[in-house]
């Protein structure tokens, strides 16, 4: 069995970045071999989150293309975790709509497994009820 490797925000940073020639040359090479499937790696929601905020806050890039850059990557090969479908879901949902990722993340867990869900945010119950 391969072993899956869990990748931190600043891996993703560095191999999408490009700005520290060292560390996106370590991290091309293994994203090269996770888009090809001889090698796993699992990106945690949180670490998702996280690459998102400090590419909208620290590098002030669009949003659009952070999503198409993120859901690019969820898509290679070697991405595993249950939780994938989600968050391209949240990805989607969260371009399309007013909510931030995590609200998004709320809203396509649940619809994904079919729960329920609580919350008192207006935007997050706005979007819950029409995705019914």
């Amino acid at each position: 069995m391969k072993n899956i490797h869990v990748v931190d925000t600043n891996f993703i940073l560095r191999f999408l970045l490009a700005d520290h020639e060292q560390h996106y040359q370590q991290a091309s090479v293994f994203m090269e071999a996770v888009q090809s499937g001889s090698e796993l790696a699992y990106i945690p929601e949180s670490v998702m989150a996280e690459c998102i905020y400090v590419l909208l806050k620290v590098y002030k890039a669009p949003y659009a293309e952070i999503v198409e850059q993120l859901s690019a990557l969820l898509d290679y090969r070697g991405i595993v975790g249950e939780h994938v479908p989600a968050m391209k879901q949240a990805l989607q949902l969260s371009l399309e709509s007013s909510v931030s990722f995590v609200d998004a993340m709320v809203c396509s867990t649940a619809s994904q497994r079919g729960w329920q869900t609580r919350s008192f945010d207006k935007k997050l119950n706005k979007l819950i009820k029409s995705e019914k």
